[in-house]
C-alpha cells in the first residue's frame, strides 16, 4: 500500500526563543545593529511590496508567488489584503517558476518574488516552462548583488549572467525606488515574454510613494551626465555610487559621463552606436560576476560593431565566491565602494588624458 509521508520542519527545534518567533530569528543581526531613523527611505523590497499592492488594487489579474519568503520579499501586507491572489509555495523555487508560467498561460499576471541566489535553483524551469513559451511572468529578484551578512551562499552575483543568454527575456535593474515602481508597471504592460527586475538589499536611494508611475520604453537607457572622454554605464544600485564618484572627480577637474543602464537586455544599441564615436573610454559598472554579465554583453556588442574605436573596462564582482561581511565592507573588499570607483575612474581619466595628449 502506498504511503505518503509529509515532513514538517520546525525552525529552531530545541531552542524555545526561535520556536516561538521563527521569522524574527531567521536572520539575527546582533545587539549593535543600526536602528532605522524615522525618516529613512524604505529598502527596495518594501517599495516592491507597496507597488505590488497598488497594482493588485487596480488589476484583479495580478497574483503574487513566493517560495517561503513572504517577510523578506515585502509581501506581508499584500498576503493579508489579497489572500486568494497570494501563493507561498514553500521552499520550492522550481515549482514557483513553473506555477507562474501556468498562471500566465491562463491569462493571469503572475509576479514571482525570489531572491537572486535562489532563482538559480529554478534555472531549468525558467527556460522550459516560461521563456521558451514567451510567457509574461514578472520576476522580481531581491538581494541582487552584494548581500553581505548572509555570506557566500546568498550573494546575488550570478543572475545577470544566467539570465542574459535566455532568448525572450527582458532584464532590468532600477537605480532607485521610483524606477523600481516604474519598471514594475512597465513589466505589467509587457506581453512579449518574461520580464526580470533585479534590486539589492539596501535603501532605495529615492522614493516618492505619491508619484504617478511611468511606463518606460523597453531597451532605452537614461543619459544622466554626458561628460567627456570617459563614460560610465552603471547598472542598478551602482548608479548612485557612480554619481558620487563623478561628483568627486568633477571637483578635481575631470568630467566623466554617466548612463543609467536600466535595461541590460535588450541593450540600447542606438545609444551604444552613438557612444562609440563620441568617447574614448567606456566603463561598465555592475554588482554581478564579471564573467558573462552586463559588461561582457556591452563589450561583445562593441567588438562586433565598433572594433578598435573605443576602450572598454568592466568593473564588476570578481570571479570568486564573495564571503561574509557587511554590505559596506564587502563592496570595499571587491573594489565597488564609492571610493574604489572614484580611484579607478581617476586612473582611467588620467590615462585617457595622457593618450589624448600623445595623439595631439
Amino acid at each position: 500500500t502506498p504511503v505518503l509521508v509529509h515532513l514538517l520542519t520546525e525552525k529552531g527545534k530545541g531552542y524555545p526563543n526561535v520556536e516561538s518567533s521563527p521569522v524574527r530569528f531567521h536572520s539575527v543581526k546582533g545587539k549593535a545593529a543600526k536602528q532605522p531613523a524615522a525618516d529613512e527611505l524604505p529598502i527596495y523590497s518594501e517599495v516592491f511590496g507597496d507597488t505590488l499592492l497598488r497594482m493588485a488594487e487596480q488589476d484583479d489579474k495580478i497574483v503574487a508567488i513566493t517560495p517561503a519568503m513572504r517577510e523578506g520579499s515585502g509581501l506581508v501586507e499584500y498576503s493579508e489584503k489579497f489572500p486568494d491572489r497570494y501563493f507561498d509555495v514553500g521552499i520550492a523555487e522550481g515549482h514557483a517558476v513553473t506555477f507562474a508560467g501556468g498562471l500566465a498561460a491562463e491569462g493571469l499576471k503572475p509576479v514571482c518574488a525570489i531572491y537572486s541566489t535562489f532563482m538559480q535553483r529554478a534555472y531549468d524551469h525558467l527556460i522550459h516552462d516560461v521563456a521558451l513559451q514567451k510567457l509574461p511572468v514578472i520576476f522580481c529578484l531581491d538581494r541582487a548583488g552584494v548581500v553581505g551578512g548572509d555570506g557566500a551562499t546568498h550573494q546575488g552575483a550570478f543572475d545577470l549572467s544566467y539570465m542574459l543568454h535566455l532568448p525572450n527575456m527582458v532584464i532590468s535593474a532600477p537605480r532607485d525606488g521610483n524606477e523600481l515602481r516604474d519598471l514594475m508597471y512597465t513589466a505589467k504592460q509587457y506581453q512579449g515574454g518574461p520580464f526580470s527586475i533585479r534590486y539589492p538589499k539596501e535603501s532605495c536611494v529615492a522614493y516618492d510613494p505619491n508619484a504617478e508611475p511611468r511606463v518606460l520604453e523597453i531597451g532605452r537607457w537614461e543619459m544622466i551626465n554626458q561628460g567627456e572622454d570617459v563614460l560610465v554605464l552603471a547598472v542598478g544600485a551602482t548608479v548612485n555610487r557612480a554619481q558620487e564618484a563623478i561628483e568627486i572627480l568633477s571637483r578635481e577637474g575631470d568630467n566623466p559621463g554617466l548612463v543609467n543602464m536600466r535595461f541590460i537586455k535588450p541593450l540600447d544599441v542606438e545609444m551604444l552606436d552613438s557612444i562609440a564615436s563620441r568617447y574614448s573610454h567606456l566603463v561598465t559598472l555592475e554588482e554581478n560576476s564579471q564573467v558573462g554579465g552586463a559588461g561582457s554583453y556591452v563589450l561583445q556588442y562593441i567588438q562586433e560593431n565598433h572594433p578598435g574605436t573605443i576602450q572598454v573596462t568592466n568593473l564588476a564582482l570578481p570571479d570568486t565566491y564573495v564571503e561574509h561581511g557587511s554590505r559596506t565592507e564587502v563592496l570595499h573588499r571587491v573594489g565597488l565602494s564609492t571610493q574604489d570607483i572614484t580611484d579607478k575612474l581617476r586612473r582611467i581619466a588620467q590615462r585617457t588624458h595622457h593618450t589624448t595628449a600623445e595623439v595631439s
